[in-house]
């Protein structure tokens, strides 16, 4: 279950998506907005998305999700808009028959969205604003300049 929504996320709900009688471990993961990066107080963040790529970006991160482990149940929601500080912008829940499997898995998950879905967030903050990149962002543009400058 992949859901993108601009509507505040209901993590009970999609963590009961991935319930399943055989399952000895859920796991769920809440990303939620927090009121300090770095040395910046946070007011709020937007998050944007190219939405029909973003939603078959978190597509395949659920299936190589259940090609590498033995799960039973993958639910992603993503929240898009202005949250507000501790909204929850990400859901991750993951079941299977035992937990390190699901806690690997959930782990795993938040690591490649991060990477290859095409959600954007921009940070605001007391004194401005700034469009937050991923560390692989970040170390893409520092190779980039090495191989060029």
């Amino acid at each position: 279950m992949i859901e993108i929504t601009h509507e505040v996320l209901d993590q009970g709900a999609t963590t009961d998506r991935v319930r399943d009688s055989s399952a000895g471990a859920v796991v769920t993961f809440l990303g939620t907005t927090r009121d300090v990066t770095a040395d910046r107080n946070v007011l709020y963040l937007e998050y944007e998305a190219y939405v029909p790529m973003a939603e078959k970006k978190l597509a395949e991160v659920a299936e190589e999700m259940m090609a590498k482990w033995p799960l039973t149940g993958v639910a992603i929601s993503h929240r898009l808009g202005r949250l507000e500080i501790s909204d929850v912008s990400l859901v991750v829940a993951v079941s299977s028959r035992h937990r390190k499997d699901a806690f690997e898995a959930c782990q795993y998950s938040v690591d490649r969205i991060k990477q290859t879905v095409p959600i954007w967030k921009k940070e605001y903050f007391e004194g401005g604003e700034v469009w937050v990149e991923s560390p692989e962002d970040v170390a893409m543009r520092e190779r980039g300049a090495a191989t060029h400058g």
